[in-house]
């Protein structure tokens, strides 16, 4: 499978935000959003083929007990089904971080599903077929669902860029079953500290409101959009 880049940081979002953990991300994905913030893992994807074994062999030398698979999105590779069997033969925790436009039966610790809005949609005047195909596979309910019925344990982590995203949201959640609303994240958009403490306010305001979550850009405000962090 094509592997992006392989590195140690912390978590930056979610319920295990500050948690060290090494990320395997994978190049490759089947959206196209707008804000994506790793452009070499979707829009122009780079990195070397890599088997389960040498994936696996890297892994083994980092000081960490938690492993995040993330993209792209891993599980439009047939091979994320053999690499999360052999992550968890080695006794980490792991957190998959997914669209959740496709479902695999994959053992995992951690589900973090990441639903795309309209606001991902990319610019119909200039990616026309792109923006059609996007939002075609954006949502699918019956992946999401399955994820929330089998996961040991999930999360739903919105990126917002403005209020009208928040009916959006709970028009998804109102046809989803078996969610609390601790597992609710909202994450505002944005790739650098000004942008993001500029949307904090307002998001935060909504999570209190509405008994959700508050979901922060840790490395970002740490390091700045910077690959490898």
């Amino acid at each position: 499978m094509r592997i992006a880049e392989i590195f140690c940081s912390l978590q930056g979002e979610g319920k295990l935000a500050g948690t060290p953990s090494a990320f395997v991300r994978v190049s490759g994905c089947d959206l196209r959003c707008r804000w994506c913030d790793t452009p070499y893992a979707s829009w122009q994807p780079e990195g070397q083929d890599m088997s389960v074994g040498a994936i696996v062999d890297r892994l083994r030398a980092m000081p960490v007990g938690h492993v995040v698979l993330t993209g792209g999105e891993p599980l439009i590779m047939p091979e994320a089904v053999e690499l999360c069997d052999a992550i968890k033969a080695m006794g980490f925790h792991l957190t998959l971080e997914t669209s959740a436009t496709v479902y695999r039966p994959v053992r995992l610790d951690l589900a973090s599903m990441s639903p795309k809005l309209a606001n991902s949609t990319p610019s119909r005047q200039q990616y026309a077929h792109l923006a059609e195909a996007h939002d075609r596979r954006r949502l699918n309910l019956s992946a999401i669902q399955q994820f929330i019925d089998c996961s040991p344990e999930f999360q739903l982590k919105f990126v917002v860029v403005c209020e009208s995203d928040i009916a959006e949201i709970e028009t998804v959640l109102s046809r989803l079953t078996g969610w609390r609303k601790s597992d609710v994240l909202l994450m505002p958009e944005g790739v650098d500290a000004q942008t993001l403490r500029a949307r904090a306010a307002w998001v935060a305001e909504v999570c209190m409101r509405k008994g959700w979550r508050y979901c922060p850009r840790l490395h970002i405000e740490l390091w700045g959009n910077r690959r490898g962090k």
